[in-house]
């Protein structure tokens, strides 16, 4: 397994394409965005489990009950949620996709996001579409990745290769997410892309078991958004024997899509709304994985933490007390705590007690744009990772406003 470049359109048989069609205000960012593969693929997705979802997941969750599909389009600017007409918007945009790529309407997945409550008018899509579909090209990723984007500040895209049954297969993603990311099933709006050939019900399986640990790993606010969907289509064209079972072929898939999906994690933690610095909460020593988890995610959620960490302040006392509140059994008395960057590692904390250390060292280390938060339990071989980023004074001013 190794790297490439490609994003959402690596993988042979995908193209994509991004415009600005007139959802949002301002002219000068992309706000429409079409995946497309040549021939139906597998296809399967999660969703937020926000009891108040955006209309397009229904559509979406309805369109992949066969398991195919055969393209995605995804606006930003608006989530189309809490609307009274949502569900015929959101079918309405998958018609116009459909109809434009020649398509059934119901081999699309369809998303939205931005600004939730606001009426969808769809006549900007149905305008651009056909420009929109005109350009799509195997060069397109880049566009369609920065056409999913609202308060991000960067695109986020990914792509690896790996090999299924003597194939050479691609996958590729793109993602976006920075505010009103803290998942439970699934997160922000991420579409990833395959060539390798595997049925549906071992897509589910793949994708189910991966978000479990990567995607419901990421915490930035707290919040979870009513439009969180990670979507995954798989073509075949990679010419591989279908993936119909476990086995070696199913672990190079699963192994391949853990690669991708930490990638596309580490991207949007650190990007999350004002932040400074990408947090990875690094936990060993849990008599179990659940354990592990749990105190992963409780301590890369604390806002406590967060700050200091924008401070660059090595106040381990909060990664403690985190453990504590996190609802999972664990002696206090066993903990370990160590930080460490580029710039290196310093131990704060040894048996759940702090031990000397350098504030200016630990200073240097936390200055870094990457930080790791390394936690030992001392209590079995289980492990956990989650990740996020610090709590700087910008995520206030970009949310105090960001409706007006």
């Amino acid at each position: 397994m190794k790297y490439i470049n490609g994003g959402v359109c690596a993988a042979r048989g995908f193209k994509a394409n991004g415009i600005y069609c007139g959802i949002r205000r301002n002219r000068s960012k992309r706000d429409l965005a079409l995946i497309f593969s040549e021939t139906p693929a597998s296809a399967a997705a999660v969703y937020t489990t926000n009891l108040v979802k955006g209309a397009p997941l229904t559509v979406t969750k309805r369109h992949l009950e066969n398991g195919k599909a055969q393209a995605v389009i995804c606006n930003s600017g608006n989530a189309n949620t809490c609307n009274a007409d949502g569900i015929e918007i959101a079918e309405k945009m998958s018609e116009l996709a459909g109809n434009a790529l020649g398509i059934d309407p119901c081999d699309v997945i369809v998303a939205s996001t931005g600004v939730i409550g606001q009426p969808l008018d769809l006549s900007p899509v149905a305008a651009k579409m056909a420009e929109l579909v005109s350009g799509l090209s195997g060069e397109g990723g880049g566009f369609a990745a920065e056409a999913i984007m609202t308060t991000d500040t960067r695109r986020k895209e990914a792509a690896v290769e790996f090999t299924a049954g003597g194939k050479v297969c691609r996958m590729g993603g793109m993602a976006k997410g920075s505010g009103m990311i803290h998942p439970n099933m699934a997160t922000m709006l991420v579409f990833l892309t395959t060539d390798a050939a595997i049925t549906p019900e071992m897509l589910r399986s793949a994708l189910s078991g991966d978000v479990a640990d990567t995607f419901n790993m990421i915490s930035v606010d707290g919040d979870t958004s009513t439009n969180d969907m990670v979507a995954v289509m798989a073509n075949g064209m990679a010419g591989n024997a279908e993936i119909a079972s476990k086995g070696p072929d199913f672990d190079a898939f699963r192994e391949a899509l853990r690669s991708l999906t930490v990638k596309l994690c580490r991207e949007i933690a650190g990007d999350g709304e004002g932040a400074t610095k990408l947090l990875e909460c690094s936990v060993s020593g849990a008599p179990d994985k659940e354990t592990a988890k749990t105190v992963a995610k409780s301590v890369i959620c604390s806002s406590l933490l967060k700050a200091a960490m924008f401070g660059a302040d090595a106040n381990w006392g909060r990664v403690l007390c985190a453990i504590g509140y996190s609802g999972a059994a664990v002696d206090p008395g066993k903990i370990d705590v160590a930080f460490s960057s580029a710039a290196g590692r310093v131990d704060v904390c040894a048996g759940g007690a702090g031990v000397p250390f350098s504030e200016e060292e630990a200073k240097k280390i936390l200055s870094e744009s990457e930080i790791g938060i390394l936690v030992d339990l001392n209590s079995g071989d289980a492990a956990a990772s989650a990740w996020g980023c610090d709590l700087t004074y910008d995520y206030v001013k970009i949310n105090g406003d960001y409706r007006t």
